[in-house]
């Protein structure tokens, strides 16, 4: 089978605008390949039958290589502080363009929006195109006049594209670099295609070159309608194949987690996690759960590698390529292209080596990190930390999750463009599935249950549609009003968004993302900020803005993978995220207001399993208590309650704001976050919350154990540490069977209490 690369070093592909791998379907010029046959024909190109397109594009290549030597040549003799504007324009631009087709391109009339001018110099047809000097940076803010903000050779064309109706495809250029742009009406990422044109002549890089050619000549661009032309078709049809191999990519990680979890069990070193397994000590959905948690960092490193976000930056480049060549899973994914192999265990080996240096010691020999967080954490796969596992079983897995079949053509699913939304089909589909396995044939598969997962605890993901529908009326009027106040980058970081669903984190990262840009366009003051400008203020909305709940623990576990993956720096930690986003019934929750009313009458009802005359008995008990007005000092006054729920905001805000630099910074934002929830005046609290929500399920039968009313509740809220080992036992039994979630005491620093 024909394995299809999909790497280049000249090309860099953002935001799945143009993903990799179509560009070198495009590349490759297959006639076979049906879908871009037709976009690929002379006639496409407006050549003339007697020609080829390889020798058009040779052509090009041996006119351009030369005059590129001579622009080199001359941009040397000019002084440094000139931006070689001119030059770069006369000596090699107008005639790259001539070669790609354009001729010699018109000016561009004035593009305005908002009575605010756009500079853009160029535009072919539909197809703004902005040149600069050689000297000046795509993402370099430059001021066009006194009284507009500085932007960006590329925040120009891209916010010009954005707010037009008219333009669709618009590009870029320095002369060193070009970038190909679109409308970015992206949720997630900013979106564009980076052509290195300086390392492709400078290293005689042909084969990109013509990649180059093939995608940005003028016949890509040209039609009646900007929707109309090729690379217009050619996003249609990324997206037509990015649903294809999503669905392939869900069997794959399916296949992956089978494959580890019977190779776990037949190992023959790993007799002690088959004994566990047996007994019972190790349940069957805890043990699919770690293989849940490797495969999550089987995908975090590959998204990591792809993404150039995973070593230090600073680190040596020996010690880069030291990674890169003998530890990387990039490195197991070229084995398991060509082998199937064998009993040996060397390569999970190295593997776990390198997940226990990203826990907390970082490996500066590997240019490796510490990432610290629990993913990490030698606890989050713990019968299968000291675990064996052959390379044949390794392999297997890493080649479900890295390649797709498309007909007769294997392809490398690019990590590299993975999104939270990709994510979270998946882990949807998981989410059906419960483990089957057999410890002593060694097998171990997924089969889906007649109350499965999913159904059971009402898993389901919002579209992409709704989502953005959601950001446009409910987040961006808060925006607004933010960006008005006197200090806007702190008031945005002010601002808070929680979803009481938050699945595997769709909506939450595109909530983030939507802040992100807000945060750096006023740092910046260019609508579409630089890269780094954009990342760095999407780490800080990450750590300061974003709060989520869900019922299924390991959705939330994605979910912060997923927040990690997104707003991940190189060389940082990831950031503390177990105050953010926790698990836990959003719909079952107690505040300080409803605590202090009591348990009201109506809590008293019977529900299935309850005899009826002790629900009787127990509504009029509850109705007497209350008419007493039995109720302590706790309740009335100054209400304690509410004063304790301030004092845990206030040192749940003391975490918020410790530092994040260091692995050993975050391991202290930890422990001073398990202070907090572990105080005697934190627990105290919890326990009085559930007790007031348990009164609603509290089973009402007869026997030893008392119904929850008025007077026990007080009891409960007065002395807890009096109170009978059975009932504190019924209240977190129950607290932990229905997941109660009380939202002044999980997200104090949002939901700060107050009095009614």
């Amino acid at each position: 089978m024909k394995t299809r690369r999909t790497v280049f070093t000249a090309i860099d592909s953002q935001g799945a605008l143009l993903p990799v791998e179509l560009l070198q379907r495009i590349a490759s010029l297959d006639k076979q390949d049906k879908d871009l046959r037709a976009t690929l024909t002379l006639e496409a190109y407006g050549l003339a039958p007697s020609e080829k397109l390889a020798d058009a594009i040779n052509r090009s290549w041996q006119r351009l290589s030369g005059v590129w030597q001579g622009f080199q040549h001359s941009l040397g003799k000019l002084s440094a502080k000139d931006t070689a504007a001119q030059l770069t324009a006369s000596h090699w631009l107008n005639v790259l363009f001539s070669e790609l087709g354009y001729g010699q391109l018109p000016a561009a009339p004035v593009f305005m929006a908002d009575d605010r001018p756009y500079g853009i110099n160029h535009c072919f047809q539909h197809t703004p195109i902005h040149w600069v000097g050689a000297r000046q940076g795509l993402d370099t803010p430059v001021r066009a006049a006194a009284d507009h903000p500085k932007l960006s050779p590329h925040s120009l064309v891209q916010e010009w594209l954005n707010r037009s109706g008219d333009h669709l495809w618009g590009m870029v250029t320095n002369g060193m670099q070009l970038r190909l742009l679109r409308d970015n009406k992206s949720l997630t990422r900013q979106a564009f295609v980076e052509f290195d044109l300086e390392q492709i002549f400078s290293t005689d890089n042909y084969a990109e070159f013509a990649v180059f050619w093939l995608v940005c000549h003028q016949s890509r661009v040209a039609g009646e309608r900007p929707e109309d032309c090729h690379l217009e078709a050619y996003t249609r049809l990324a997206a037509e194949q990015g649903v294809r191999l999503l669905d392939q990519l869900r069997g794959g990680v399916e296949t992956a987690i089978n494959e580890l979890g019977a190779g776990f069990l037949a190992h023959k070193a790993n007799g002690g996690l088959r004994a566990k397994l047996r007994s019972g000590a190790l349940d069957k959905q805890d043990y699919y759960r770690q293989l849940l948690r490797l495969t999550y960092r089987l995908i975090f490193l590959l998204v990591a590698e792809a993404r150039d976000a995973l070593l230090m930056p600073e680190a040596p480049a020996e010690a880069r390529e030291r990674y890169n060549q003998y530890y990387s899973l990039a490195r197991i994914r070229r084995i398991a292209e060509k082998r199937s192999g064998s009993a040996h265990g060397d390569l999970f080996e190295g593997l776990r080596l390198v997940m226990a240096k990203l826990y907390r010691e970082g490996c500066p020999e590997l240019a490796l990190p510490a990432l610290g967080s629990f993913l990490w954490s030698p606890e989050a796969i713990a019968d299968l930390h000291e675990a064996q596992l052959s390379n044949q079983a390794l392999l297997a897995a890493v080649r479900a999750l890295t390649f797709t079949v498309d007909g007769a053509v294997r392809r490398l699913v690019d990590y590299k463009f993975l999104g939270p939304e990709e994510l979270g089909s998946v882990y949807e589909s998981l989410l059906e599935l419960h483990p089957v396995l057999d410890t002593d044939l060694a097998t171990f598969g997924l089969d889906v249950a007649a109350g499965h997962e999913r159904k059971q605890t009402g898993s389901y993901y919002t579209p992409t549609s709704l989502i953005a529908l959601l950001l446009d009326t409910a987040l961006e009027p808060v925006i607004q009003a933010a960006i008005a106040r006197p200090d806007p980058a702190q008031a945005i970081l002010d601002l808070k968004v929680c979803d009481p669903a938050c699945g595997s984190g769709h909506f939450l990262i595109a909530a983030a993302h939507r802040l992100a840009k807000r945060l750096a366009w006023v740092r910046t003051g260019s609508e579409e900020p630089a890269p780094a400008a954009y990342k760095h203020a999407l780490h800080e909305v990450v750590r300061h803005c974003i709060y989520g709940v869900d019922i299924n623990e390991m959705a939330v576990e994605l979910c912060k993978v997923n927040l990690w993956l997104e707003a991940l720096e190189p060389g940082k930690p990831l950031s503390f995220l177990d105050h953010h986003v926790q698990c836990g019934n959003s719909l079952l929750g107690a505040t300080p207001a409803l605590v202090s009313r009591g348990i009201p009458d109506a809590a008293i009802v019977a529900l299935e399993g309850d005899d009826s005359q002790v629900v009787s008995a127990a509504k009029k008990s509850n109705k007497h208590e209350r008419a007493q007005g039995a109720q302590l000092s706790f309740f009335g006054g100054g209400d304690l309650s509410l004063r304790h729920a301030e004092a845990v905001a206030r040192a749940a805000q003391s975490v918020q704001f410790t530092s994040e630099e260091s692995v050993d910074a975050v391991a202290a934002q930890a422990a001073a976050y398990e202070t907090l929830v572990q105080a005697q005046e934190f627990k105290a609290l919890k326990l009085r919350y559930d007790a007031w929500c348990a009164a609603f399920v509290w089973p009402r039968v007869k026997g030893p154990l008392p119904v929850m009313t008025q007077m026990l509740f007080e009891k409960v809220s007065e002395a807890p540490e009096s109170l009978a080992l059975p009932v504190r036992e019924e209240i977190e039994r129950l607290a932990e069977a229905y997941k109660f979630f009380h939202f002044p005491l999980a997200f104090p620093t949002v939901f700060r209490p107050k009095a009614e």
